[in-house]
């Protein structure tokens, strides 16, 4: 997972791209860099580490221009070293290019430049890309073509096909300062539109405090801007129409305000996340029929038999926690699938299937991939009962999700910036919930004073939240300081507490935790790189992280 943002307007292109990289950082901390384009020349700073590094560089050597691409890393190919850092350049250095995603078969076409001369000066899968843009831009104006947006959109275009895998980038050639060609492919990609000027960034939070109206590229999607206006083409060539959308309520700019960090800002925003799903889903005025407040009409729930749920990661938890309360709420037999698994062996299809796709951000590629082959397997049944019907719950009503599947739950969440899932995870938890309690209300499997029950449980949960993380720092020391010296953990559930025990072992299970405390230390490849069992002291730990 990596962060990229790209520019091109009327102002400076670097304090725009550095802002965008810092309300990105949370998807990479090995290294930055921006790479700017001003009358002819292009200018490309790097650093390893955070960003707050690459700042010091830019204001130190200066990236001059009205158009730019940044990125920050999460190192895959590559150590996190500056040589491997975005953006790569061709090797004139006047072609640049950010990338978020793998290119799975850089190997093969890494050894094809290599033999045609080519130098590489990184290990990056991405490298590839600004050497083989260079190479087709060389052919075309070797060929009389003159330098302009349209020819390193034409050659982007022309690449592009030679690329597999899944991608989001931005390229940029300084011969045309004044042209940015951006595409994507099963890769997050959205583009926002101020005046006279464009962002384009993998996630939203880098557009927030640049506009809230957005155009989000559909997969196989290449664009070209420039100051005057937005040429979108679809993987064929051709020329897109599209009318742009507007960013949730709850999106906005990354800040951990007082907190040590986001993930412990986000645990104590859970009572925010829970208050604002009961106002919106458990409004006064409901009806033992309808005990729940959803953007459904009643055909959505008309003709549901069964249920599979569909998720990676986090969500999958969530989903199985769903599915426990379908089943044993709802009386709906209800299937969970790791989305990732699910493509390679799809269990045989059922009539009267409400398939559910759950990923916070709504752009996990493996649940998305899923939905789409579930669908194409069901348009080919003659049987109206075997018809797709689909609903996605995220976190992202503007992502690829929304735009896939048939309806859409959106948990409002605002954005989390921290890996590990906390509100988001509450979130997706009272989507199922509410599923729950509108399924059994139709299906008539509950009694109207169960649901009545239930219902008044959920309306006090914001209390019960904001009281629990009131005390968090408090008991979680108090907790820390009685289970040091702690051996061995059991993680117990049972019932609709199970998927989260196995949730805790998991880990336990991933990193071979037999005692406790235990450290473990990952690296940005994922690769374990120490586990050290007992109290680390900190020269310990500075020198099990110091790489």
């Amino acid at each position: 997972m990596c962060g990229i943002v790209a520019v091109i307007g009327s102002r400076d292109a670097s304090p725009l791209l550095l802002e965008g990289l810092r309300q990105l950082e949370y998807r990479g901390y090995d290294s930055a860099g921006v790479a700017t384009v001003e009358n002819g020349v292009l200018h490309c700073v790097r650093a390893k580490g955070k960003l707050v590094n690459l700042t010091a560089r830019v204001d130190q050597e200066g990236a001059p221009g009205l158009c730019g691409i940044g990125h920050t890393r999460w190192a895959t190919h590559g150590k996190p070293e500056e040589h491997n850092a975005h953006p790569h350049r061709n090797g004139s250095g006047r072609v640049a290019v950010v990338q978020n995603g793998i290119i799975e078969n850089h190997r093969s076409l890494r050894d094809e430049l290599t033999a045609a001369g080519v130098v590489f000066q990184s290990e990056t899968d991405t490298e590839v890309i600004p050497h083989l843009v260079g190479a087709e831009l060389d052919r075309l104006v070797a060929a009389g073509e003159q330098p302009s947006g349209a020819l390193l959109l034409n050659a982007l275009q022309a690449v592009l096909p030679a690329l597999q895998g899944a991608y989001a980038l931005a390229v940029v050639w300084a011969e045309v300062p004044g042209a940015l060609v951006v595409a994507r492919r099963a890769a997050p990609l959205l583009i926002g539109l101020g005046e006279g000027e464009f962002i384009c960034a993998s996630d939203t939070p880098a557009l927030a405090g640049f506009t809230r109206t957005i155009l989000p590229m559909e997969d196989g999607e290449v664009a070209l801007l420039s100051p005057l206006g937005i040429e979108l083409y679809n993987a064929q060539g051709e020329r897109q129409q599209r009318t742009p959308t507007v960013l949730s309520n709850q999106e906005g700019v990354a800040d951990k305000r007082d907190f040590r960090h986001f993930m412990l800002k986000e645990i104590h925003e859970q009572p925010e996340t829970a208050e604002l799903w009961v106002a919106r889903h458990l409004p006064a005025g409901l009806t033992a029929g309808n005990p729940v407040a959803l953007p459904f009409d009643e055909d959505f729930y008309a003709g549901v038999e069964r249920i599979q749920i569909l998720a990676c990661g986090t969500s999958r938890h969530a989903a199985q926690v769903g599915g426990y309360l379908l089943e044993q709420f709802a009386g709906l037999p209800t299937s969970v699938f790791y989305a990732s698994e699910f493509r390679y062996a799809p269990p045989p299809l059922a009539p009267n299937t409400l398939t559910i796709g759950v990923t916070q951000s709504g752009e996990t590629a493996d649940t998305l991939a899923a939905l789409a082959m579930e669908s194409d397997r069901r348009a080919g049944h003659l049987d109206p009962a075997y018809a797709s019907r689909q609903l996605g719950i995220t976190n992202r009503p503007e992502s690829s999700l929304a735009r896939q599947v048939d309806a859409i739950l959106d948990i409002g969440a605002g954005i989390e910036v921290g890996v590990a899932a906390t509100k988001t995870f509450l979130g997706q938890l009272l989507a199922f919930y509410a599923l729950a309690l509108a399924f059994a209300a139709r299906r008539g499997h509950r009694s109207d004073a169960e649901i009545h029950d239930l219902v008044q449980e959920l309306r006090q949960l914001p209390t019960q939240l904001r009281q629990l993380v009131d005390a968090h720092d408090k008991q979680s020391e108090a907790l820390a300081h009685r289970f040091a010296e702690t051996q061995d953990v059991i993680f117990l559930g049972r019932g609709i507490n199970y998927p989260i025990a196995m949730a805790s072992s998991s880990l336990q299970a991933t990193y071979d935790i037999s005692t406790l405390p235990t450290t473990v230390v990952v690296g940005p490849d994922g690769q374990v790189k120490d586990i050290h069992v007992g109290v680390m002291s900190e020269r310990q730990l500075n020198n099990a992280t110091r790489d």
